[in-house]
This record gives structure tokens, sequence and C-alpha cells, in this order.
């Protein structure tokens, strides 16, 4: 019963991500199948310190990851695809990417450094991102999106959303 509700509650939610990330029907189903597995054998490790959609979500990103390490898949590709969704405050948990990106912000010029790390490492909101930079929200959006770009583009990805 409790599989049911979870399964039922967040599958459009976690195949949506996958997709995002294999573009690949037949992957997404065999993934998202996975995870929900995966899930529930690990049920009783769930803390509740994020939604479970979240952590749904991380266990398809690591399922997602163990897939293209099974095809020798590029990992720029896969860095690159997963900076494109809008998860991108979840895989800052993941260490490796972490460690990558954390290198190309070492780099990345202001004010587009300090934007991302507030926004994603420190999880303020644009308004709040804003008011410390004495900026206007829609400067600290659009900031962060660029801010996004350019890291995409280090890793070797295209412009693109």
């Amino acid at each position: 019963m409790l599989f049911e509700k979870l399964y039922e509650d967040n599958y459009k939610i976690v195949y949506g991500y996958l997709f995002s990330l294999s573009k690949n029907e037949t992957i997404t189903e065999d993934l998202t199948s996975q995870t929900f597995l995966k899930a529930f054998s690990k049920i009783s490790e769930f803390k509740g310190e994020s939604k479970i959609s979240t952590w749904l979500c991380q266990i398809a990103k690591n399922e997602y990851l163990q897939y293209l390490r099974r095809q020798k898949t590029e990992p720029i590709d896969e860095y690159t695809d997963i900076l494109l969704t809008d998860q991108i405050e979840d895989i800052v948990q993941d260490k490796s990417i972490s460690i990558v990106i954390h290198k190309i912000l070492h780099d990345l010029e202001e004010p587009y450094k300090e934007v991302f790390i507030l926004k994603v490492f420190a999880e303020l909101s644009y308004k709040d991102i804003a008011c410390i930079l004495d900026k206007t929200e829609t400067w600290a959006r659009v900031t962060y999106y660029r801010a996004r770009i350019k890291i995409i583009e280090r890793l070797g990805g295209k412009n693109e959303k």
C-alpha cells in the first residue's frame, strides 16, 4: 500500500526528471522502475529532511549516472544535461559534480559567481539576493541564469535551454 501511494504520487515527477536527462522513453521507463524499486528498498533511510520527490529524484539521478557509467558515456554530457534541468540545487549534493562546479566557480567572474553561490549553496531567494547586492529581483534572476549558462559553457556544453 505504501509503495503504491509513493509510486502514484511521484511517478510523473521522477519520469519527467529522468526523461529530461536521457531524452529516451525506453531508458526513462527502465530507470524510473529501478528508481522506485531502490526507493522502496531504502525507504527506511528517508529521514524527511527534504521532500520525498527530491529524495526520489536524487535516487533517479544516481540511477542515471550508473546507467551512463555502464554505457561508458563521456561524463561532461551528463553534467551538462543535469545543469540544463531545473534540478541544479539537487545536483550539488553529489560530491563529484559539486567538485567540478566549485572548480569552475573559482574562476567565474563576479557577479555571476556570487549570485550562483547565494542561490544554490545558500539557498536564498532572488528577492533576498537582490536585497543583499542592492539590485532588482529581475537582475538577480538574469544574473543567475547567465551564471548557469557560463558554467555549462565551461563544462563544454551548448548554450541552450
